[in-house]
């Protein structure tokens, strides 16, 4: 079988890739070799190293016919990871993002259906992110899906998810696949319809596809030179310079942190396995980790002095709280999360320390949010 991995050089790309090539996969890479993702020079980029030399290597655009056409040729799976990421980014950089995600998606379904091809099957990456505030059950009105937080409360800093009917704070459930969809975000609303149109045209050409829900994706790789996405890396490129962590809201916001190893498993069980095609799973950790609790840990294993504030800060567009229901994939996949969160910090830091520090541009990110009124 082989494999075409979109975004093939990125953080998760270049782990599949890794995992299929010793599971016998021929394996084909595009990707653009994004200057946020990969820096000034791709050839100093940790993930794009561990690949370069080992699979055929495309450098192209998801936003061009061309180049997703010379990836397809002889291409039985795409797994399509390719993707624009940041929440706060993609609420100015709204074309980019919808370019990207969207387009860039539908040019290579276009091609699938129009081009003669022998694609077997498309896994597409879709995110917790549809879900906007996700799942609550609220005292008097049962399970509800709130609406996005709203800024006169949170500017008095109450932070908590209202029930939509009362108004009253509600108690976060796990997220299942069933809920109701409703981002909160743009990077949200384009991963929504990069799911539905794959689903879409997929059922119309009898062309499986599988979208995997990832929550919070973390682990050595991931990288340290974006200043929009991964916490994890965000705050250990702060704390390596030597800059002080600002947490917003009051830290106790949570997240299921889902351990790379974990999620290109979930993504081989949907290539193999047949019971997969035309479902949407979550993928993650089945365990939630408040903020505050995250900055901590990496303070304590960097073994840094930095201050940790707490500032009440808040983004437009954020989510309160985040845990994925992992029911159905465990039944249907068999899929279990195997690393723990203790256990994978440990080797996200220990990975972090053999690098080389990379240049703190987390307050530049914040200066645009503030310009665009998106930060608080």
């Amino acid at each position: 079988m082989k494999v075409l991995i979109s975004g093939g050089a990125g953080f998760i790309g270049s782990n599949l890739a890794l995992k299929l090539l010793n599971k016998g996969y021929q394996v084909v890479l595009l990707d653009n070799l994004s200057k946020q993702i990969h820096g000034e020079d791709p050839n100093q980029s940790y993930t794009y190293n561990l690949i370069k030399d080992r699979c055929k290597f495309i450098k192209g655009d998801v936003t061009n016919f061309e180049d997703w056409i010379h990836a397809i040729e002889g291409i039985d799976i795409v797994v399509h990871l390719a993707a624009e990421t940041g929440t706060g980014q993609s609420m100015y950089e709204i074309s980019k993002y919808v370019d990207v995600n969207i387009s860039g998606t539908a040019k290579l379904m276009e091609i699938i259906t129009k081009e003669k091809n022998q694609v077997k099957k498309v896994i597409v990456a879709a995110s917790r992110a549809v879900y906007g505030e996700g799942k609550f059950q609220c005292n008097e009105h049962g399970i509800v899906y709130p609406v996005s937080r709203e800024d006169k409360d949170m500017s008095q800093g109450d932070f908590e998810v209202k029930c939509p009917i009362c108004k009253q704070n509600v108690e976060m459930l796990p997220t299942d696949e069933d809920s109701k969809l409703h981002p909160t975000s743009v990077y949200g609303h384009t991963k929504q319809s990069q799911e539905e149109l794959c689903m879409i045209v997929g059922k119309s050409i009898n062309l499986p596809v599988v979208a995997f829900r990832f929550q919070n994706v973390y682990g050595p790789g991931q990288s340290l030179k974006n200043p929009y996405t991964g916490i994890l890396s965000i705050f250990s490129t702060r704390i390596k310079n030597g800059n002080d962590l600002n947490i917003f809201e009051d830290g106790l916001e949570t997240r299921d942190f889902v351990y790379i190893d974990d999620v290109t498993d979930a993504i081989i069980l949907g290539i193999k396995s047949d019971k997969a095609n035309f479902q949407s799973f979550n993928v993650g950790s089945g365990e939630k980790t408040d903020v505050l609790t995250v900055a901590n840990t990496l303070k304590e294993k960097y073994r840094s002095n930095v201050n940790i504030n707490v500032s009440g800060n808040y983004r437009l567009g954020d989510i309160r709280h985040n845990l994925g229901d992992l029911t159905k994939i465990r039944n249907l996949l068999g899929y279990e999360p195997e690393v723990k969160f203790t256990e994978g910090i440990s080797n996200f830091v220990d990975w972090v320390e053999m690098q080389d520090v990379e240049d703190d541009n987390y307050e530049t990110s914040i200066e645009e949010m503030k310009r665009k009124g998106l930060y608080k």
